[in-house]
């Protein structure tokens, strides 16, 4: 038996290696290549943050002089200890073999459980609901984002119809859905130069207001915000529902961790966008101390009504940029859940040759775009998209805090008391959060919550599927021992030729070995069957991937391949069998010229003929195993029905790919 293993490995240095795979970026490239993907929605929440929390629940936060100190300083302090404290300094130390993100901390988290089911249940879930999460975000992001920036145009041209602006948001966003499918390596290139810009203009046109009214720089002081909330608590909780949305777009940082890593993030977040966002939200602070009826639109209120009109038009590159950021992290998480289970197999077209991240998903491009579009025309303006903002993201905080104390406990090994200080100090902050933000549920605070609990309907279901499929598959199609023993019993006769039938499962036989043999009565010369497997970390390298066993001394030329790769690598099975073969000297396998057959099992539920998904076999029964309820099953057959092909996702040569079907009835 020849074997290559790698353990999962827990790394605490945020990704570096991960962020260097170029070797050619410069630290300063990485930083501005940072800020074009990493801070967009944060970047752009003061377009609304400051209007929405004293329109928040129809203004039941007064603009009083007190409370204008209060907010603003509550903002500042949510930006420190949420986002510098939380995730710049500790969370961006949590990651997955360089990879971040809540999937990937939940993945990372179940290995380090030490295989105890319970334990890795729980993480499993986490991870699930985390991404759904995010989904919610995702629809509503765009939205509000864009929604913001086209409505400055009321303060440069105030004549221009309100009507217009709804299908102005929209034409961009169908635009920017569109585009997806070309990539965004030509553009991608200015987009940090374009956030540079952004960023420094949103500390450029606060200055002024700074200077006639310095004293709203005592909003710095954690005072002023304790202040605020202990002699009108009632108050300063509904603020604190929209003071979230400050803070929103904080999950960037860690899940773009890969892509530039943790020391280049944390220097343009604490060098170029806190100063830039602290200034910002202190000028508009400033500005309604001395003009209160500017909260209509306190941002686009920061410049004369002349610069007005450049300022939306800046305002809405940096929301479309925002938008896009938002897009390639829903693709991200996509692939992910995908690889490690929780998503069927999603087709992925590669947008270029030279980056592997850079990737269109048509099946979710599709599916957000149209959500989006849904909330542009339901909530038609960003006042109104707010109260649906910031429930999602709260309870994405909590459970991400959860999940970084679990890591501090069985991951870095602190001291119990230093974990309790931790959760602590964050639960302080992100209760309340929550709870002010659950207040919003009925008015709008339902819509991302129901995305997410749609979406952990749909992985739950396919997990669910895809284990009474497994059990049935390891029932019907017995052991490779058994099949060996077999083949010694009644040798078949061998024709020339190398095929490779891809199997889910290490130790039984693939379905579509078992229909050519007893169809032609014969087998090839050299038979591989090979598994496919995503492992708990990010990363593995290529030597390190494969596993080749006999099945049986005395069967000549039938092995088996266990092919592993982590859940954010790209996989290329043919090209990398090649190099395996060529790499260890395997066989006289000649695998240009090799077939390659799947077993593809389709899924039909019990009694409804109209749901088979193909299958020229007859239906194999799960029989004892644990039946899915009636309404679980039509919804797992359709899944499996829009699910990819495995042809598409393993990279196989279509013109050497067959496929051979059954049916399965759960």
């Amino acid at each position: 038996m020849t074997k290559i293993f790698r353990a999962a490995s827990l790394r605490r240095d945020g990704g570096e290696h991960s962020a260097h795979r170029g070797g050619a970026l410069t630290r300063a490239g990485l930083g501005l290549a940072a800020l074009g993907v990493v801070f967009g929605d944060i970047g752009t929440s003061p377009l609304y943050v400051v209007r929405a929390v004293f329109t928040v629940h129809g203004g039941a936060v007064p603009l009083t002089d007190a409370s204008i100190y209060g907010v603003i300083s509550l903002v500042v302090w949510m930006l420190l200890l949420i986002v510098s404290f939380k995730y710049v300094i500790l969370v961006l130390r949590a990651d997955n073999d360089g990879e971040g993100g809540i999937i990937a901390l939940a993945t990372l988290l179940r290995t380090l459980s030490g295989g105890r089911p319970r334990a890795a249940a729980l993480f499993t879930v986490a991870g699930m609901f985390g991404a759904a999460l995010f989904f919610g975000d995702a629809v509503i992001t765009p939205a509000i984002s864009v929604l913001s920036a086209i409505e400055g145009i009321r303060v440069a041209l105030p004549a221009f119809p309100a009507t217009l602006i709804v299908p102005i948001a929209l034409v961009i966003l169908l635009t920017l859905g569109w585009m997806q499918r070309y990539g965004t390596g030509r553009v991608g290139a200015i987009f940090g130069p374009f956030m540079l810009l952004w960023f420094t203009g949103l500390a450029l046109i606060a200055l002024p207001h700074i200077a006639a009214h310095p004293e709203i720089i005592a909003a710095l002081s954690p005072h002023e915000a304790l202040t605020f909330v202990g002699r009108h608590p009632a108050i300063g909780f509904l603020a604190m529902g929209a003071v979230v949305l400050a803070v929103t777009g904080a999950e960037a940082l860690y899940a773009d961790i890969a892509h530039f890593g943790r020391r280049p993030i944390s220097a343009v977040w604490f060098v170029v966008v806190l100063p830039a966002l602290v200034c910002n939200y202190l000028g508009q602070g400033a500005l309604l101390l001395a003009h209160p009826e500017a909260i209509a639109d306190p941002f686009f209120h920061l410049v004369s009504s002349q610069w007005a009109l450049v300022l939306m038009l800046l305002a809405t590159g940096a929301t479309v940029i925002a938008s896009q950021s938002v897009i390639a992290g829903t693709y991200s998480i996509a692939r992910q859940a995908s690889r490690l289970g929780y998503l069927p197999h999603l087709r992925i077209r590669y947008t270029s040759a030279s980056g592997a991240g850079q990737i269109y998903l048509p099946d979710i491009t599709g599916l957000l775009v149209a959500a989006v579009a849904a909330v542009v025309v339901i909530f038609r303006d960003s006042e109104r998209l707010s109260s649906a903002y910031g429930l999602a993201v709260s309870t994405d905080f909590l459970l991400t805090t959860a999940m970084l104390l679990a890591l501090t406990v069985i991951g870095w090994h602190w001291r119990w008391w230093q974990s309790a200080a931790l959760a602590v100090v964050l639960g302080a902050v992100e209760v309340p959060l929550f709870a002010a933000n659950a207040a919003k549920l009925v008015t709008g605070g339902w819509l991302p919550l129901l995305i997410a609990l749609v979406l952990m309907v749909v992985m739950l279901t396919w997990r669910r599927g895809e284990a009474v499929v497994a059990a049935t598959r390891a029932r019907t199609e017995g052991t490779l021992a058994e099949f060996a023993a077999q083949l010694q019993k009644n040798p078949l006769r061998r024709v020339p030729g190398t095929v490779i039938y891809p199997h889910s499962l290490a130790t039984t036989v693939p379905a579509a070995l078992l229909a050519t043999t007893a169809l032609h009565r014969s087998m090839r010369d050299h038979v591989i069957i090979l598994s496919i497997k995503t492992a708990p970390q990010a990363h593995i390298e290529r030597a390190e991937r494969i596993t080749l066993t006999q099945v049986s001394p005395r069967v000549e030329g039938v092995v088996h391949l266990t092919m592993r790769y982590g859940f954010m690598d790209s996989r290329n099975i043919p090209a990398d069998l090649e190099w395996a073969q060529r790499e260890y000297g395997w066989g006289s396998w000649k695998l240009s010229e090799a077939q390659w057959v799947l077993s593809h099992l389709g899924v039909r539920s019990r009694g409804k003929n109209d749901d088979a998904v193909s299958g020229a076999a007859p239906a194999a029964d799960t029989g004892d195993f644990p039946q899915l309820p009636r309404w679980q099953a039509w919804l797992f057959a359709r899944i499996a029905r829009h699910s990819a092909s495995p042809a598409w996702v393993k990279s196989l040569p279509a013109d050497r790919t067959v496929e051979i079907s059954r049916e399965v009835i759960v």
